[in-house]
């Protein structure tokens, strides 16, 4: 593998922001920072600022190897179908249409089959694919397949050009597509969807593809292809006036262009050519935009993944113009989504009529259905909470970032090996008694699917802008070269299979450095840091980080102490309706019906307030729960499960003594039984009584319980006599 060039990273791409901020690593030999310094803008001497005012930044994806975990099981199964799967069939479309010899080879089908309107989309996930498998793996064979793919897309848009100014031909000699210039020539029309289908997402993942073959796996020639391109997007966009673009971008589908404003400036970036920044703003969605930056929350009903991406691009043009009504659109927007429109693993709730869209705010329970939680909408959740997190430094992108790749984007994957088909999800079902799918060979979530199994460890370590501190984001085993300072560090865990949350960091290396640990947000049973087993008695709170500040030396230790425990979750519309999670890990309930099952917990709970005491542990990361199986949401198979259940616990009960009062609750729908056992672990049953007495005074007090009721419920809770463990 070629040596990677870290010193250049702040201007490969640190002026690539917030859309795509793993394009930093954009040099990836010397031979090509060479070429970008004879063709595009010199490269300084030292790093430059980050633009954006950036506060964070990413490692290249080559100076971190992923060790052993669940995690690498679905890299290595995605990187079998990449391996195996034929180049020329993903070529064969784009062959086609220039009027090439396909080599008798078929399309892959699905979306991308030889009449299909988004022909050539997988095509260019695909690319990405190899592109960050060669940059995490190092092996050549990748390499050579992106090679082999750019050398063949260089001769169609040799093909198209030469017939620019003929019947049926472009209109430009930068124009690359696996189909004619006809469905964007529509959509300047008005065309709708599917007369048309998102003839600029289909572009954007053929220039996103070959941007990741330069960045990644070096190619120079997929460079001048995608600046080609970008002069024939500026060609067809740039002189519309901005009324009809926003009637383009407002159309269903069909003016659905993913991340082009966000290729656009990277090309910006790239070479300081103001048309492509200039064409990155003809992307601009103009009345969600504004609406967004104002606060305004008018996602309702809105295609989701049409949308995403648009904010990820906002954050992008931001880091070039400084335009700030860009990046409040973009931390607005992340907002309005999450929580407020996300399931308990990460994925985005949508109505139950087509769960591709954003539903209503606040509404969890009244989306569920077998279409919910679309990956490609995790795919670019991710990527747009690490571009915040970049400019902001908050912890709850990266809080986010763990609960969705931990939860939807883990168990999409099939647990099977395939060199035929990715085996991946488009959706994760969350009505009860649904089952996952598997497939997707040709479709958008099949296509991110492979890149979001070849990138696992572009989020596990950041920087800071001036490089020296380490932020240390998620618990993965791993080893981060950091050639730079002169730091090895290596990351030793079974997390988040390991329910004991045990991680231990090992340094190579001498020198000062800051290193900031992030506390889960789930945390319930404490946070220990251990250097050299020393405790160093942090302060840590769950949903923030912790700071060690030393000079290391090598063979120094971190060990990070975080058990897990299983805790309920209540979904905002219906808190009745919830889910339980271990740890980091969403589990479900293995159960055919197909309606809510029930679930009651407090009638076994201990003075230790632990929801593990009222379930049966049947293995390390599998327990029962109310005589049903209860596992991770990673086990990627066909059977079917409850994400979500009804919680019913209609009386005050402890132990096995019923009182028979009501469990009534609050306005905010916390009830008596929940506002007793929040102030667990009790000390002993004198505690447990006294709170149980305090709690019952306020629900009389606010017209929740009788007098007598109180009474009983006081008498129920001394005779229960609750076991402290």
């Amino acid at each position: 593998m070629s040596a990677m060039v870290p010193r250049r990273e702040a201007l490969r791409l640190a002026a690539l922001a917030a859309a795509a901020p793993s394009a930093l690593a954009l040099a990836t030999s010397t031979g090509t920072a060479r070429a970008v310094a004879r063709t595009m803008v010199p490269l300084p001497q030292n790093d430059p600022p980050v633009p954006g005012g950036w506060i964070v930044k990413p490692f290249a994806n080559s100076q971190v190897r992923l060790g052993t975990s669940l995690f690498t099981a679905n890299r290595d199964r995605i990187l079998t179908f990449l391996r195996a799967y034929p180049a020329d069939r993903m070529l064969a479309n784009f062959r086609a249409n220039a009027g090439l010899d396909t080599l008798g080879a078929q399309p892959p089908g699905g979306w991308d089959d030889a009449t299909g309107n988004l022909r050539g989309h997988y095509s260019g996930h695909f690319l990405s694919a190899l592109a960050l498998a060669y940059a995490g793996s190092g092996d050549a064979f990748y390499k050579n397949k992106v090679d082999y793919m750019v050398t063949a897309l260089g001769e169609c848009q040799n093909a198209l050009a030469a017939k620019v100014g003929q019947p049926g031909g472009p209109s430009h000699p930068g124009f690359l597509a696996a189909y004619p210039e006809t469905q964007f020539i529509q959509l300047e029309q008005y065309a709708t969807y599917p007369t048309i289908w998102a003839p600029y997402y289909t572009c954007h993942m053929i220039m996103r593809g070959l941007l990741d073959a330069y960045q990644y796996a070096g190619n120079e020639q997929a460079l001048e292809i995608v600046l080609k391109m970008g002069d024939w997007v500026h060609s067809r966009l740039g002189h519309l006036p901005r009324a009809q673009l926003d009637r383009m971008w407002g159309i269903y589908i069909a003016g659905e262009y993913n991340g082009m404003n966000i290729v656009m400036a990277d090309l910006y970036a790239l070479t300081g050519k103001a048309e492509y920044l200039a064409t990155a703003t003809c992307f601009d969605n103009s009345a969600l935009l504004a609406a967004t930056a104002d606060g305004q929350d008018t996602l309702n009903r809105k295609h989701a993944n049409q949308h995403i991406p648009q904010f990820i691009g906002y954050l992008s043009v931001f880091d070039q113009n400084q335009e700030r009504r860009y990046f409040d659109a973009a931390v607005n927007f992340w907002d309005m989504v999450v929580p407020h429109r996300v399931f308990t693993d990460g994925g985005l709730a949508g109505p139950a009529d087509n769960g591709e869209l954003f539903g209503a705010r606040d509404v969890i329970v009244g989306t569920l259905g077998t279409n919910n939680a679309e990956t490609c909408c995790n795919y670019n959740m991710l990527k747009l909470s690490r571009a915040l997190f970049f400019h902001t430094a908050d912890p709850k992108y990266m809080q986010y970032y763990e609960r969705a790749l931990y939860g939807q984007i883990l168990a999409s994957r099939r647990n099977t090996d395939s060199t035929t088909n990715p085996l991946l999800t488009y959706f994760i079902p969350m009505r009860p008694g649904a089952a996952r799918t598997y497939g997707n060979l040709g479709t958008c979530c099949g296509g991110t699917g492979l890149e979001s199994h070849t990138k696992f460890q572009d989020s596990i370590y950041f920087r800071s802008a001036d490089d020296s501190t380490l932020y240390v984001n998620l618990y993965l085993a791993s080893e981060l070269d950091w050639a730079e300072k002169g730091f090895v560090i290596k990351q030793v865990t079974n997390y988040p299979a390991d329910p004991a949350g045990v991680t231990t960091l090992t340094f190579t290396g001498n020198g000062r450095l800051v290193v900031k640990l992030r506390v889960p947000y789930w945390v319930e049973k404490g946070f220990t840091v251990l250097v050299n087993a020393t405790d160093q008695r942090l302060d840590a709170k769950p949903g923030e980080y912790v700071t060690l500040d030393r000079q290391w030396r090598s063979g120094d230790t971190v060990r990070i102490t975080m058990p897990f425990s299983l805790r309920i979750e209540k979904a905002l519309d219906s808190p009745t309706t919830q889910s339980i999670a271990y740890g980091p890990v969403p589990m479900v309930a293995k159960s055919d019906q197909t309606t809510f099952r029930q679930f009651s917990f407090y009638k076994d709970f201990t003075l230790s307030g632990d929801l593990a005491r009222a379930v049966t542990s049947t293995g390390p990361m599998s327990f029962t729960a109310n005589g049903l199986p209860l596992v991770p949401l990673y086990l990627n198979n066909t059977d079917r499960y409850h994400a979500y259940f009804r919680r019913v616990e209609p009386t005050v009960v402890f132990g096995r003594i019923d009182s028979g009062v009501p469990n009534r609750e609050r306005a905010d729908s916390v009830t008596f039984l929940d506002a007793v056992w929040k102030n667990a672990p009790f000390a002993n049953q004198g505690q447990f009584v006294s709170t149980v007495t305090r709690t019952a005074e306020e629900w009389v007090a606010a017209g929740l319980m009788t007098s007598a009721q109180k009474d009983t419920v006081v008498s129920t809770a001394t005779r229960a006599r609750l076991p402290s463990r």
